[in-house]
C-alpha cells in the first residue's frame, strides 16, 4: 500500500518540503512534528565548573532571521494540511522560542486547535547563567484539519491511563535518560531527542492500528520506533543522513506489540437500540422469560416491552435494580435469554440488531460474530405471520 511515491514503514532522506510534495492529498491520518526550534545561540554555553553543555547548537536549528523561519514554518504546515486527512490530526512540539509562532501560522493556514498540551520535565537542563527562570517544559499544539474535523480521541483509554481521571492537558514525562538515550561515541546522537512515552502517549490517544503516521522532522526516529511498536505504519522524513542511519539502526531492535493487544474495547459505544425495538423485529419474543446469568431469577417479556417478574412490571432497568436492591441498574448486562440451550446476553442482541438493520458501524465498535441460528428468524417475528418480509 504504497502513499503516493512512498512505502509505509520507512524512513527517507531529503528535505521535508520537497518530499512532503510528494504525498497526496488527504492521505494521512495522523502527524507529529518536532521543526528546528531556532533557538538563535548566539555563544556556547558552559556549566559553573566551566565544562561545555552539550545543548542545541547544531546548523539544521539555525535561520537567518525570524522572517525565514516564518516562511519555512508556513511551507511545511501548508503540505501538512494539504495531506491531512479531514478525519486526522497534527501533534507540533516547540519551546518558547518557536511555538507561538507556530501556532500563528498552524491558525492562519486553517487548522483547529483542540489543546495545548504542557509537557512537564522533572528533570530538567538546570539554567546555569541564573538569569531566568528554569525552562521545564515544552508546549505541544494538537490540532485538526478544520474546525469540522472528525478526529479520532480515545477518550476512555486515556482516562483508564490515568487511574480513571480524566486525562489532563500537563503531561509529567521525563527526558530521555539512561539506556533509552541514544548515544555515539559516549555522546548524544541527537540534541533533541523525545521519550518514546511522549509518542506512546499521543499515539495511543489520537490513532487507531494501521494508520499512517507521518513525522517530517524524524530525527533520531522515536516516532517510527513508537509506532512500529503499536501497530501503525509510518512515514519519516530526516534530512541528515546521520540520523536516518541512526533511526534504521533502532528501528531493527523493534518489536510490534501484538494486535490482540491493541483494541480499543473500552471506547465501543453501545448501539443506540431500545429493548422495544428487539421485540418489534422478532429478536425477543412476547412471553418469553429472561433469566440472570446465574438463573436464579427470571422474568417474562410483555406486549408494552416492560417485564413481570412475580407480579412486579417495570423496565428491564428497573427491574434488574429491584432484584439486586438498588437504586438503578444495567439491565441490558443484568437480563440474558435462552437460545439453543444457551444463554445469550441481550446486550448482545442489540448489536445483532444494529449490524442488520442501520448498516453503519461505528469507528468505536468492532462487528460481533454471532452463530446464524442463535437468533429467531425474522420471518417468525409475531409482527408478520405472512412472507411480506
Amino acid at each position: 500500500m504504497k502513499i503516493g511515491i512512498y512505502e509505509p514503514n520507512k524512513i527517507y532522506q531529503g528535505d521535508c518540503i520537497d518530499l512532503l510534495k510528494k504525498i497526496p492529498d488527504d492521505s494521512i491520518d495522523l502527524i507529529f512534528a518536532d521543526p528546528p526550534y531556532n533557538l538563535q545561540l548566539n555563544n556556547d554555553l558552559y556549566r559553573p565548573n566551566q565544562t561545555k553543555v552539550n545543548g542545541v547548537n547544531d546548523e539544521w536549528d539555525k535561520f537567518e532571521s525570524m522572517e525565514d523561519y516564518d516562511k519555512f514554518t508556513n511551507l511545511w504546515l501548508s503540505e501538512c494540511h494539504r495531506i491531512l486527512k479531514n478525519s486526522g490530526c497534527i501533534w507540533v512540539i516547540g519551546t518558547y522560542h518557536n511555538i507561538f509562532r507556530i501556532g500563528y501560522s498552524l491558525q492562519n493556514i486553517g487548522f483547529w486547535i483542540l489543546n495545548d498540551i504542557i509537557w512537564i520535565k522533572p528533570n530538567p537542563m538546570p539554567n546555569f547563567k541564573g538569569t531566568r527562570f528554569n525552562n521545564a517544559h515544552e508546549t505541544l499544539i494538537w490540532a485538526t484539519k478544520s474546525k469540522t474535523s472528525n478526529y479520532t480521541f480515545h477518550y476512555h483509554s486515556m482516562k483508564v491511563m490515568n487511574d480513571d481521571k480524566q486525562m489532563r492537558s500537563d503531561w509529567i514525562i521525563p527526558i530521555c535518560q539512561g539506556n533509552e538515550r541514544i548515544k555515539v561515541n559516549g555522546q548524544k546522537a541527537h540534541s533533541t531527542q523525545k521519550p518514546e512515552e511522549l509518542l506512546y502517549r499521543i499515539i495511543i490517544s489520537t490513532s487507531n492500528p494501521g494508520d499512517i503516521i507521518l513525522d517530517p522532522f524524524s530525527g533520531s526516529g522515536t516516532t517510527a520506533a513508537v509506532a512500529k511498536r503499536l501497530g501503525r505504519n509510518f512515514i519519516a522524513f530526516e534530512k541528515e543522513p546521520f540520523y536516518v542511519d541512526i533511526a534504521n539502526k533502532r528501528l531493527k531492535t523493534i518489536v510490534p506489540i501484538s494486535n490482540e493487544f491493541l483494541n480499543y474495547n473500552i471506547e465501543k459505544r453501545k448501539p443506540k437500540v431500545s429493548f422495544g425495538s428487539l421485540i418489534e423485529k422478532g429478536y425477543i419474543k412476547i412471553g418469553e422469560d429472561l433469566y440472570s446469568k446465574n438463573m436464579k431469577y427470571s422474568a417474562k417479556v410483555q406486549a408494552d416491552s416492560s417485564i413481570n417478574y412475580n407480579g412486579n412490571v417495570g423496565s428491564i432497568h428497573k427491574i434488574s435494580a429491584l432484584i439486586l436492591n438498588k437504586d438503578s441498574s444495567n439491565g441490558w448486562s443484568f437480563w440474558y435469554i435462552k437460545r439453543n440451550d444457551k444463554l445469550i446476553s441481550i446486550d448482545e442482541l442489540r448489536y445483532a440488531y444494529e449490524q442488520k438493520f442501520y448498516k453503519k458501524q461505528s469507528n468505536y465498535c468492532d462487528e460481533i460474530p454471532f452463530e446464524t441460528d442463535v437468533f429467531h428468524d425474522i420471518k417468525n417475528n409475531f409482527l408478520y405471520d405472512n412472507d411480506e418480509l
